[in-house]
């Protein structure tokens, strides 16, 4: 034996005794031996640390790092010399019949063990290790694959024709067909070989195709100078003990040895997965200067800081003081988007009513990309999960995430409303209403015994619009509308009860149509100018620096806060119930308010929730129902959070006047008609 080889199983024995792998090794053999069974091939899965075993030999991480077959091949015979002489498994004939599976823990913190397919040259022939990450788009359903097999000689006179001297097992990027096919030849009489089909090993198999986190701009309408770059999908294999451990929609990092996969005349570039990392969200950003120095200058009030937000929001699209009350609610709906995979998110889903559907869209459009995961969708493609057939031949399902999985953790923004059908609609309902879809796999299309149905979690919030004009010449205006109720009969009214807000632009006046013609006139001729002095000192970079941040913070409800909402949702539930149709709260109105408090609480960077931010849930909400079902006691006006135009520290001042007797308003409504809520008034 060479020298350098003998060097290399020493100090795999060396490694696997001090990292506690040759126990875990004993373990697994003991498991095989108590089965009495003979198996034509014995699996083992080993972990090893690069950085420890390079330090401990230098060829030897070599190998494993960029050869990793030969270095599979250095652990078997360690192990096999292992078993033999600790007599660990008794069935075990030959070193073939073992299958070591090396699992890095890690790879060296350089570029050239990473894999993009965005950038070239891209080596995808050497077969080692790279790491890679990306976000799943289409996945396969689980099957199965041949892990190992046995092969006899068919001359009966031949020493091979019995034993366990042919094994084939299955090394990373080979097909079916490289592990079992009828054209292989006994080395010692050149006789053909045959397949013990009593000792095949099956395991599992799943394909799933994932695309780089830098694609999803592509679904991003607006764009702000992003640099364009080649975008494309690929596939990885995941085997075994890694099927099903990826979700759609999740953005993972993996190690990975790629390799090419022919499909009649396509040869795709293919990615045999090792081990797999759900992607953490990256660190806490930072807020700008100019944020911070106005948060200070607004810490006299709880409600002015989100007001100046809100008032300059997007001026690149709209002018300032402009369309606050959306402009306040995209926000918050933004700092409710979640980085975590949180199966219970607070989503605040977003149904726009205006008569100019242009700018709604493109102020929509323009807030959308604030957030990694905001996704415009687009009218060609579907908003929910389909199935289709898998593109590599095999004819097994693949599900296909579509607009809403690929938003998981952000926002997706559906466009118009009506644009969509009528089945297309319902579905929409039932998402917003239970959060979840089902895909059904009907089995005697795509090869299977049984029907499949798939659920699968939808954590995104949907934002559209409707338009308000194309809605009141289609259908009659009734006689009996409710006072403050929006007649938009071309919505369903459960569908507009599943929304969490339901805005009402309806502040198209003379002093707003001058400025927002002036906008529009100038970005027309001139599209880079910056018609706003404010535009510099606030950016966009600045918004969504600031959502990131504010987004990832903890907030609690104060005990003072709980209270309130309670109390106005009991009362709410109280005057808005009749004898024939029941409750017109829908049943997730204590969560949205829950979710409103914590958005402008986050909104205005504290970690408590207050009764301020309270308020201002409560306003939007009870604008949103009157919207729906009309006025009630506890009556405000269509623009109750922003009633003054902000234009200097005197208007701040009478709205901070204003919000006062709106909060005594609310504590004066929930005491007459919420019993047994107690909420503590300024009197008192």
């Amino acid at each position: 034996m060479r020298p350098d080889l003998l060097k290399m199983k020493e100090v795999a024995l060396i490694y696997l005794d001090r990292s506690g792998g040759l126990q875990k090794f004993v373990d697994d053999c003991k498991r095989y031996n108590d089965s009495k069974q003979s198996y034509a091939v014995y699996r083992f899965i080993i972990s090893v640390n690069p950085s420890d075993i390079a330090e401990l030999d230098a060829a030897l991480g070599n190998q494993i790092l960029h050869k990793p077959m030969k270095a599979a091949q250095i652990f078997q015979s360690v192990c096999f010399i292992a078993i033999k002489t600790l007599s660990l498994i008794e069935q075990l004939q030959t070193e073939a019949q073992i299958n070591i599976v090396l699992k890095p823990t890690h790879l060296p913190p350089l570029p050239s063990y990473v894999l993009s397919l965005c950038e070239f040259p891209l080596d995808y022939m050497s077969q080692r290790f790279y790491m890679s990450e990306g976000i799943v788009i289409a996945m396969g359903t689980v099957t199965k694959y041949t892990q190992g097999a046995r092969f006899l000689c068919s001359e009966e006179t031949c020493p091979f024709s019995e034993g366990f001297n042919y094994i084939r097992v299955h090394i990373p990027g080979a097909t079916e067909s490289a592990t079992v096919r009828n054209d292989f030849v006994c080395s010692l009489c050149a006789s053909p070989l045959r397949e013990d089909m009593k000792f095949r090993v099956l395991g599992d198999k799943q394909l799933v195709e994932m695309i780089d986190a830098k694609a999803l701009s592509a679904f991003q309408g607006y764009s702000n100078n992003k640099p364009h770059f080649r975008i494309q999908s690929f596939t990885v294999f995941l085997r075994d003990e890694l099927s099903n451990k990826m979700k759609i929609g999740n953005r993972y990092r993996f190690i990975g040895i790629p390799a090419c996969v022919q499909n009649c005349s396509q040869v795709t570039v293919c990615i045999e997965v090792n081990s797999i990392q759900l992607c953490s969200p990256e660190g806490t950003s930072c807020i700008s200067e100019n944020f911070k120095y106005l948060l200070s200058l607004t810490s006299s009030s709880r409600w002015r800081f989100t007001a100046i937000l809100a008032n300059i929001f997007a001026s690149q699209v709209v002018p300032p003081g402009t369309y606050n009350t959306l402009k306040l609610s995209i926000l918050l709906s933004l700092v409710q988007t979640c980085d975590r995979d949180s199966e219970t998110g607070d989503y605040l889903d977003l149904l726009i009513v205006t008569s100019d559907t242009l700018i709604a869209d493109r102020l929509l459009n323009y807030s959308v990309c604030l957030v990694a995961r905001g996704i415009r969708h687009p009218a060609s493609n579907d908003v929910f999960p389909t199935v289709s057939k898998d593109k590599h031949g095999t004819g097994t399902a693949s599900i296909q995430a579509c607009s809403a999985l690929l938003a998981k953790g952000g926002i997706c923004f559906i466009g118009d409303l009506l644009s969509h059908k009528k089945d297309k609609l319902e579905l929409l309902q039932s998402v917003l209403e239970s959060r979840t879809t089902t895909v059904f796999i009907p089995g005697k299309k795509y090869g299977e015994d049984v029907d499949q149905q798939v659920i699968l979690p939808i954590q995104t919030s949907f934002w559209t619009f409707v338009n308000e004009d194309s809605s009141s010449k289609k259908y009659v205006q009734k006689d009996n509308t409710l006072i403050g109720k929006l007649d938009l009969r071309s919505v369903s009214a459960n569908l507009m009860d599943a929304f969490g807000l339901l805005i009402h632009c309806n502040e198209l006046s003379c002093q707003l149509t001058l400025p927002l013609l002036d906008h529009i006139v100038k970005k027309a001729i001139d599209p880079e100018e910056v018609p706003y002095m404010i535009s510099q000192q606030f950016r966009t970079q600045d918004y969504e620096e600031l959502i990131a941040f504010a987004k990832n913070l903890q907030v609690e409800l104060s005990s003072e806060a709980e209270r309130l909402i309670h109390g106005y949702y009991l009362a709410s539930r109280r005057i808005r119930t009749d004898s024939i149709h029941g409750s017109k709260l829908s049943t997730s109105a204590l969560k949205i308010l829950v979710s409103l408090s914590e958005a402008h609480t986050k909104l205005s960077l504290r970690r408590k929730v207050l009764e301020e931010d309270v308020l201002i849930a409560v306003l939007l909400f009870e604008s949103s129902v009157t919207l729906k079902h009309g006025a009630s006691v506890f009556c405000v006006a269509p623009n109750a959070v922003f009633p003054f135009d902000l234009i200097d520290e005197n208007s701040l001042q009478q709205r901070d006047v204003y919000l006062m007797q709106c909060h005594q308003q609310l504590l004066q409504f929930i005491a007459t008609y919420g019993p047994g809520t107690h909420v503590t008034t300024s009197e008192e």
